[in-house]
């Protein structure tokens, strides 16, 4: 069945339960679109690159408010809610998932590009001991480490953290 009036609408959907939410809205007749990405995740001593929401907890749903019954959305299994303007969604603008679509490698995941850092970029540390900690950027190790120069109590102390670990501030 063909819509004509398709636009496409944010849906909140419950945590870690946007695959869940996305295939019960598909058995509904309802098109779907989840952003992911590939996400290096550290665990046990183990480095694995595993598919990740581009946006926790939310991704686009396509609906044609004249015809489709949009409102059973929301006990659809793994949906929180749908994003609303007062009682009616908030549309979005096509573009937003065209060029999200456009980003997209072959597998299906968007290809994140990260500017490279400089030495004397400012950046945060964004989990561990000195987590929301900034901190200057000194340089890469050969593990994948990055090296910042923090100021800890009125001294500059050098530390090295996983570069998975930081981020640009």
């Amino acid at each position: 069945m063909t819509y004509a009036n398709l636009r496409w609408y944010v849906v909140h959907s419950q945590p870690n339960a946007e695959n869940k939410a996305v295939v019960h809205l598909t058995r509904q007749g309802f098109m779907t679109y989840l952003p992911r990405y590939l996400k290096r995740r550290r665990h046990a001593r183990r480095v694995d690159v595993v598919p990740a929401p581009l946006f926790p907890r939310y991704f686009f749903v396509a609906i044609d408010m004249t015809l489709q019954r949009w409102r059973s959305i929301y006990s659809t299994i793994g949906v929180s809610q749908l994003i609303c303007n007062g009682d009616m969604p908030a549309a979005i603008s096509d573009e937003v998932v065209t060029t999200l679509k456009a980003r997209e490698d072959a597998a299906g995941f968007i290809r994140l590009e990260s500017r490279p850092l400089r030495t004397g970029d400012k950046i945060r540390i964004l989990e561990g001991v000195f987590a929301d900690c900034l901190g200057l950027y000194e340089g890469m190790t050969d593990r994948d480490r990055v090296t910042i120069l923090l100021d800890l109590l009125g001294r500059k102390v050098r530390v090295l953290v996983c570069a998975e670990a930081v981020a640009a501030a």
